[in-house]
């Protein structure tokens, strides 16, 4: 968006974004190819709407945020032809998520590498409907449970895309988990962030080092260094 890019919702053109160029993307792009390469690969995979916490405590938008239910168990998905059926959450669209799928149906303490996660049914909600994310301890987003369409997201992507109230229009962020644990590197405009084993090191980069650093750090090639957009 912040090189004044068209985002095309459409599986197809997601994974020529993602993998045949080597772009990055937010969670209706990630998630959006994953699934299109996960149901490729036999998996039943649901899109599903979630809201995201904002700082203040309050939800987003409807439509804010996608997330995957994914299937395995009895055939489906070349990994998963043996065992009773499963359900995981997947999320690679969700900033510093869990690095590994997430039992979809377990209420308890979830451990993965990035955390200790778990989904609880909705406060307030009846059962069915519904369920919050949180990860150590901290709420991180309310998940509903009915399937939707990849074209459903379009206006929360239009709105993430346009709106001064969206979290990216107002900056430029590019974030990859790097290693295991909490190990990352995020690009900030000029702001180089790298945490890991050994600590956190930040530093601003000079203007002419930023291309250089989109490829170093993330495999993103491009021609221009991006820009905020008025929205």
């Amino acid at each position: 968006m912040h090189l004044g890019e068209e985002i095309v919702l459409e599986g197809g053109a997601l994974v020529e974004k993602v993998v045949q160029a080597g772009r990055g993307g937010f969670c209706y792009e990630l998630n959006g190819a994953f699934a299109h390469l996960l149901t490729a690969l036999g998996y039943r995979v649901s899109l599903l709407a979630a809201r995201m916490v904002m700082p203040d405590g309050s939800l987003g938008i409807p439509y804010d945020h996608l997330a995957l239910r994914v299937e395995t168990g009895q055939g489906q998905g070349q990994g998963g032809a043996a065992g009773a059926p499963r359900s995981w959450l997947v999320d690679v669209g969700a900033g510093a998520h869990s690095l590994y799928p997430l039992d979809y149906c377990e209420r308890g303490e979830q451990r993965d590498p990035a955390g200790v996660f778990r989904i609880a049914e909705a406060e307030g909600e009846e059962e069915g409907d519904d369920l919050e994310v949180f990860k150590d301890g901290k709420l991180q987003y309310r998940l509903e449970q009915r399937p939707r369409e990849l074209a459903d997201f379009v206006p929360g992507c239009w709105w993430h895309r346009t709106s001064p109230e969206s979290p990216f229009t107002r900056s430029l962020l590019c974030s990859l988990p790097a290693g295991t644990g909490t190990d990352r590197v995020t690009l900030s405009g000029r702001k180089l962030v790298i945490t890991d084993a050994s600590g956190r090191l930040e530093r601003t980069l000079a203007e002419d080092e930023v291309l250089g650093a989109y490829r170093k750090y993330f495999g993103i090639a491009l021609d221009r260094v991006p820009e905020l957009r008025e929205p």
